[in-house]
C-alpha cells in the first residue's frame, strides 16, 4: 500500500515532546517519534518538521517581561527541541538537517527555502526551529508558512489531544470530538486548533490540516497512509 502523501509538514508541539512529565524532554517519546518517522521516510515520504517550545518556555510565561524578548526566548526553546529531535532521528538512521529562522551557524543551517526543498528531495528530514524568526507569530503560523513555502500537501498537527473538540476536553468531560470542520467554522467558533493567523494562512493557501494525538507516535504513519483519524480541517 502506497502512502497517501508524498510531502508533508509535521507540527509537533513542545508539550507533546515532554511526554507524561509535562516539562523538558522525554527520551522514550523522542525515540518513538524517530522510529515512526524512519518508517515513513523509508517509504519515500518527504518530511519536514516544525517544533514548538512550550515544554521549556512560552512567550506568555513572563507576565512582566517585554513581549519581544519573551518570544525570542521561546524561539530558543524550539531550537533545543529541534536539536533533540535531530539527535533522535540520526540515532535511528534518518539523515536530518536543522534549519533556523535566526542564524546560529555553529549549530544549524539558516533557513533557505531552496536548500530545504533540496534536502527533502534527497530524502533528508528537515526540522525548522526558531519559528518565523519574528515575535508575535506562533509556531503554528510557522507551520502554515513553511508548509506553503515547501509545497507540502498537508499539515499534520501532532498534539497531546487526539483531535478538535467543540470545547476544551480538559475542562469539559462532555466535550465532543469533531471529525471534520472547515477553516471558517474553526475561526467563527473560536476553536483552539491553531491560532487565527495560522488558520487564515492555511485557508488562503487551501492547505488541509489533520489534527491528531501524539500519545501513539504510530499515528503519524497512519495519517500519512491515509487513515481517517483525528480531525480534518479543510
Amino acid at each position: 500500500m502506497l502512502p497517501k502523501y508524498k510531502r508533508v509538514l509535521i507540527k509537533v508541539s513542545g508539550e507533546a515532546l515532554a511526554g507524561e512529565k509535562g516539562f523538558g524532554l522525554d527520551e522514550k517519546t523522542l525515540d518513538s517519534i524517530a522510529k515512526t518517522i524512519k518508517v515513513c521516510s523509508d517509504m519515500g515520504v518527504e518530511i519536514a518538521v516544525v517544533v514548538g517550545g512550550g515544554n521549556f518556555w512560552r512567550g506568555r510565561t513572563g507576565e512582566n517581561m517585554e513581549r519581544t524578548r519573551a518570544d525570542h526566548m521561546g524561539m530558543l526553546a524550539t531550537v533545543i527541541n529541534a536539536l533533540a529531535l535531530c539527535d533522535a532521528f540520526e540515532r535511528n538512521g534518518i539523515p536530518t538537517r536543522v534549519q533556523t529562522a535566526i542564524e546560529m551557524r555553529q549549530i544549524a543551517e539558516p533557513y533557505i527555502r531552496g536548500r530545504a526543498v533540496s534536502h527533502l528531495e534527497k530524502g533528508r528530514v528537515v526540522i525548522f526551529g526558531c519559528g518565523t524568526g519574528n515575535p508575535f507569530f506562533s509556531t503554528d503560523t510557522t507551520a502554515a508558512l513553511r508548509a506553503a513555502e515547501i509545497d507540502a500537501e498537508i499539515i499534520l498537527l501532532a498534539k497531546k489531544v487526539d483531535g478538535v473538540y467543540d470545547s476544551d476536553p480538559a475542562k469539559n468531560p462532555n466535550a465532543e470530538k469533531i471529525d471534520s470542520i472547515s477553516y471558517i467554522d474553526v475561526l467563527n467558533r473560536g476553536l483552539g486548533v491553531m491560532d487565527t493567523t495560522a488558520t487564515s494562512l492555511c485557508m488562503d493557501n487551501k492547505m488541509p490540516i489533520r489534527v491528531f494525538g501524539l500519545a501513539q507516535p504510530d499515528n503519524i504513519r497512519r495519517v500519512i497512509m491515509g487513515e481517517d483519524i483525528g480531525t480534518l480541517v479543510y
